[in-house]
């Protein structure tokens, strides 16, 4: 009888594990795959004392297909030693982003900004600003102070793009359709590169797959070169974040690792047993070298810091020194 339930329940993961692999047909399917990595290590804890058992030949077999959907997911396991960063040209400048999704009433912001002081990152991408947020992201201003701040229509899961470089010449920063994005081209050494922020909400039945509709326009106008990081609620292999890739054209940065488990459960957990759902694309000019996940600030998600090199834009014209701050002053003055 233990036997035939340890198959059964064996033979249910199992389904569940195939049902992921289709989630391209209905975003209903695409919700097994983010448990995959949970999923395939089941599977195979059933299955090995199965081998001893009547149910040996399907044992077997599902012990093989766990192990190869494990191998999909091979860039999310924990790893043992730290993954080599990609070599940088000698001739390029390493620029840093700083992802975070801040947790919308985090009971300890200073920490978050006291990790930003220390990272000094070039730009952040931030998700779940509040209106708490909103005024404890005041305090940086003179350190960050091109930026953007769009607000949900719940007050809650907002995005904001921070940087401490300029908004390139002649250009303005917007916010997408509900404030789940917002994108700013931003001057990286005299090349101007598309950087965005996105969050995108929770897999079926949740809005999910609607969400990354109506996105489409913003994330298929992103310019050659871009770089885009946020809580995408869905990990890197899932057909949600695919179908986010091929809307603006990106690749997806190898996973960092988990980022995100349920706020009330330790960080080791959350290191080693939790979902990565914090993803980092890009495309044309930009190259992504290294991506680390930091310490726990407050919220439910790790923050990721990432570096990265910007190919210079040789189809600039000679008058490229256009002074941005200038541009940017203008901009004010005329409403923009």
């Amino acid at each position: 009888m233990t036997a035939g339930v340890a198959f059964l329940a064996m033979t249910a993961l199992s389904a569940a594990l195939l049902a992921g692999f289709f989630g391209a047909l209905h975003p209903a399917l695409d919700s097994f795959s983010h448990f995959r990595i949970h999923l395939s290590i089941l599977t195979a804890l059933l299955a090995l004392p199965l081998l001893a058992s009547s149910y040996r030949l399907q044992a077997a077999a599902a012990l093989l297909f766990a192990v190869a959907c494990l191998v999909t997911t091979a860039s999310a396991l924990p790893r043992l030693w730290p993954q080599p960063a990609v070599a940088r040209p000698a001739d390029r400048i390493a620029y840093s982003l700083l992802q975070m999704n801040l947790r919308f009433n985090n009971p300890t912001p200073k920490k978050v900004l006291s990790l930003i002081g220390r990272t000094n990152p070039d730009v952040i991408t931030l998700d779940e600003v509040s209106g708490m947020w909103a005024r404890e992201l005041g305090y940086i201003t003179s350190a960050y102070p091109y930026r953007i701040l769009c607000a949900y229509p719940n007050g809650i899961f907002g995005v904001a793009l921070l940087s401490r470089r300029p908004f390139a010449a002649g250009t303005a920063p917007h916010c997408e359709p509900r404030g789940a994005m917002a994108t700013a081209t931003i001057d990286f050494g005299g090349t101007g590169v598309d950087v965005a922020a996105i969050h995108l909400s929770w897999p079926w039945p949740r809005e999910q797959s609607w969400q990354i509709g109506e996105l489409a326009a913003p994330l298929a106008a992103l310019g050659e070169t871009a770089i885009m990081a946020g809580d995408c609620n869905a990990v890197p292999w899932s057909a949600a974040v695919r179908r986010v890739a091929a809307l603006g054209g990106l690749s997806v940065m190898p996973s960092a690792g988990s980022t995100w488990i349920y706020r009330k459960l330790p960080d080791f957990l959350r290191r080693y047993a939790g979902l990565p759902i914090d993803q980092v694309f890009s495309k044309g000019g930009v190259t992504i070298h290294s991506a680390t996940r930091l310490e726990d600030t407050g919220s439910d998600h790790l923050p990721v810091l990432v570096e990265f090199s910007v190919r210079p834009d040789d189809r600039q014209p000679e008058d490229k020194h256009v002074s941005a701050l200038a541009a940017n002053a203008q901009l004010g003055k005329t409403g923009g």
